[in-house]
């Protein structure tokens, strides 16, 4: 199968990093070893549509050490490593369609080269794939076995789907899972965000006013990094609950309208569309950054913000565009409001990914053991699955833990004693 990348010659550098990678992905080359010895998925076509990243390679490995024929394309126009593309290619021979920088029009014939790929298990990284299954390419979603989605903003589209009773096949919730939310989420998008926004910026933390828009997993991430680096924390919010948490958490909580008045830095990090908008720029500082960690870059108001300026100068500092109002305050827009930790920076570090990766790997044996037998709704990853993951990480880690005894075991399974 033929694959669309940027540079071929790029693969020695590619490798490089995909093996880098690979030494901080401890529990995933224990899946990939088992499987290379079972091969669950033999004969399996797999498409993926995730981010091209040597953390992403390294699942693609293992998913064709078990036995898969792959193929990947990207799930956001910006966050291809090239490199890592080309490796896989020429290198560990899976097809990948995938340019970093393409254009929606590319973006989306690269998603279409993944479904003609003719899978039967799908992995999505925001849904996008599932959407043209479900519209453009409905006729052929009877093929899927099941598929596993990898973000928040992808889990939300498919639960409305499943709810508006238009699902075609089952999907596994894999972003819901406990060993990609806690720690995916939570370390590797705080850590990676805060990465990208630097690089991009060369921006002091300290001392700063920072404003995080949603407390969601990843939300509560980058807070937690930002004040660690001396900001002063904002958290705006439309979940009573999340809202209350962050207050307790010790941060300022207040409404966007507010919030917009004293931010020097925004991140949008809430799966939702146009959480900073018109309004809201127009009472922005001069100098202000807005940047987003959400999937898609719809959470900031980007037509919005080109129709209140008065001219638009791109690539002041490489992922800066600089937006002059026509009062001549200048907003600084980072990634063309895609996702700021992949496009400016590498995204997560791969020992977070670790997880998250060695999830969706069990998930694609656990589908086909239960082929036929998956209610066409949006599914939970099941526990045991769960408790794997996490034990082998934490042997990777050398860090034991206690067991229970069979006095503790029978007490918990009782009622008879009390006080």
């Amino acid at each position: 199968m033929k694959s669309d990348i940027a540079d071929l010659s790029l693969a020695a550098e590619g490798k490089k990093r995909i093996l880098w990678a690979d030494k901080d992905m401890p529990v995933l080359a224990a899946i990939r070893k088992r499987f290379a010895g079972v091969k669950p998925l033999k004969g399996k076509d797999v498409s993926a549509c995730l981010h091209i990243t040597a953390e992403t390679a390294n699942l693609a490995r293992t998913l064709k050490a078990g036995g898969a024929n792959v193929a990947l394309c990207a799930s956001n126009p910006l966050s291809t490593q090239d490199d890592v593309a080309a490796s896989l290619v020429k290198d560990f021979g899976i097809p990948v369609f995938a340019i970093c920088g393409e254009n929606r029009r590319t973006y989306y014939k690269h998603v279409n080269a993944a479904i003609d790929h003719k899978p039967v298990i799908t992995f999505d990284d925001g849904a996008d794939l599932v959407n043209e299954l479900h519209t453009r390419r409905k006729k052929e979603a009877h093929r899927i076995i099941a598929s596993m989605e990898e973000t928040t903003t992808g889990v939300i589209r498919l639960r409305a789907m499943a709810n508006a009773g238009l699902l075609k096949f089952p999907v596994i919730a894999v972003n819901d899972a406990a060993t990609k939310n806690l720690f995916d989420n939570r370390y590797g998008t705080g850590q990676s965000t805060v990465d990208g926004i630097i690089r991009a910026t060369d921006f002091l933390m300290g001392g700063k006013k920072i404003v995080a828009a949603g407390y969601g997993w990843c939300g509560r991430g980058f807070a937690m990094r930002a004040r660690g680096m001396g900001a002063i924390v904002i958290i705006t919010e439309v979940d009573a609950i999340k809202a209350l948490e962050a207050a307790m958490d010790g941060f300022e909580v207040m409404p966007m309208a507010q919030a917009a008045k004293v931010g020097e830095l925004f991140v949008t990090l809430t799966g939702n569309k146009n959480v900073i908008r018109a309004e809201h720029f127009r009472a922005m500082k001069d100098r202000a950054v807005v940047a987003n960690s959400g999937h898609f870059n719809v959470e900031i108001d980007i037509p919005a913000l080109k129709k209140i300026s008065k001219k638009v100068n791109r690539n002041v500092r490489n992922h800066v565009d600089e937006y002059i109002l026509r009062n001549n305050k200048r907003i600084y827009l980072l990634a063309e409001g895609r996702l700021i930790n992949l496009a400016a920076a590498e995204g997560h570090p791969a020992s977070v990914m670790d997880m998250s990766f060695a999830t969706q790997a069990l998930e694609s044996e656990y589908v086909i053991r239960k082929q036929g037998k998956l209610a066409v709704a949006v599914h939970d990853v099941p526990i045991k699955i769960e408790q794997q993951v996490s034990r082998l990480k934490l042997k990777s880690m050398s860090i034991g833990i206690d067991k229970l005894t069979p006095e503790q075991v029978k007490y918990l399974a009782s009622s008879g004693e009390g006080t």
